[in-house]
C-alpha cells in the first residue's frame, strides 16, 4: 500500500472554535465538508484527546473558519501545534460571537459558518461531529487554502491528533524505496542541504529561503540568525535537522 497516496485525497485547512462555560478552544482541521443542503449540515472530525473536542461536544456548537490561502502561518502554528493550555490562542485575535455563542476567528479568514450540532458519530479515535449550520457570512473573495498547496509549500505533515496523519518514518521508508529505484541526482553542495522543523515538519530548503520571515532564497541553513524561528510552530534552530 502506497502511504503518499492518501496525499492525493483533496481537503481544505479551516479553523474550528468552540466554547463553554467561558473556555474557549480551536484547532486546525482539514476533514471538514458539506454533507446536506436541506437542511445545511457540515460534518468535522476531531480527534477524542483533543481539549477542543470536549468543548464542542459539551456546548453542543462550533464554528468553521474557512482560511485564506496566502495567510500569516503563525495562525496555523498557534492553532494546529499548540495547547491551550500552553498559550490563549484567541488573544489578540479578531473574534465575533456568532448565534449559537460559538467564538469565530476572522483572522486570515474568507468566509465562515456557525453551527449547532446535531450528530455524533464514533469512528474509534476520532469523533465524527455533524452541525446543521445556523448562520455564515463570505469575507473576501480571495482563493481559499487547500492542504494539497500548504503541504506543497512548506512541507508539512498533519499533526498525530489529525484524521489524516500518516507515521513519517514510515513515508520517509517508502520515499527512500521510491528514490532508489529512480535515476541519481548529483548531490546537493555543503549548505543546500534542507533541514526539517522536529516539532512540526515544517521543511526549510535554501534554494527558496523563507519569505515569511524576511529570508531570501539561496541562504544556507547554517547562515540563518541564531534567533532564527520556524514560521510554523516557532521552535528555534536547535530544533532542525538536515534531511
Amino acid at each position: 500500500m502506497k502511504l503518499r497516496a492518501f496525499h492525493k485525497l483533496s481537503y481544505g485547512l479551516y479553523l474550528i472554535a468552540s466554547e463553554h462555560e467561558g473556555k474557549k478552544a480551536g484547532y486546525i482541521a482539514n476533514t471538514v465538508f458539506q454533507v446536506t443542503s436541506k437542511p445545511p449540515l457540515i460534518a468535522i472530525s476531531c480527534h477524542k484527546d483533543n481539549m477542543s473536542t470536549a468543548v464542542i461536544r459539551n456546548s453542543g456548537k462550533f464554528s468553521v473558519s474557512v482560511l485564506k490561502k496566502e495567510l500569516d502561518v503563525k495562525l496555523i502554528g498557534d492553532f494546529g501545534f499548540m495547547s491551550g493550555d500552553e498559550i490563549d490562542k484567541f488573544n489578540q485575535r479578531e473574534i465575533i460571537t456568532a448565534a449559537t455563542g460559538a467564538p469565530v476567528v476572522l483572522d486570515e479568514a474568507v468566509a465562515w459558518f456557525d453551527c449547532k450540532v446535531q450528530q455524533e458519530i464514533d469512528l474509534g479515535s476520532h469523533w465524527l461531529v455533524i452541525g446543521e449550520v445556523q448562520d455564515s457570512d463570505l469575507l473576501s473573495d480571495d482563493d481559499p487554502l487547500t492542504y494539497a498547496w500548504y503541504r506543497e509549500k512548506y512541507k508539512m505533515f498533519s499533526p498525530k491528533n489529525s484524521p489524516t496523519y500518516l507515521e513519517k518514518d514510515k513515508l520517509d521508508e517508502e520515499q527512500k524505496e521510491d528514490e532508489a529505484n529512480a535515476p541519481q541526482e548529483e548531490p546537493k553542495p555543503e549548505g543546500a542541504e534542507p533541514h526539517v522543523c522536529l516539532i512540526c515538519g515544517f521543511v526549510y530548503d535554501p534554494e527558496k529561503g523563507d519569505p515569511t520571515m524576511g529570508i531570501p532564497p539561496g541562504t544556507a541553513f547554517e547562515d540563518l540568525p541564531d534567533d532564527y524561528k520556524c514560521p510554523i510552530c516557532n521552535a528555534g534552530k536547535d530544533y532542525f535537522r538536515k534531511l
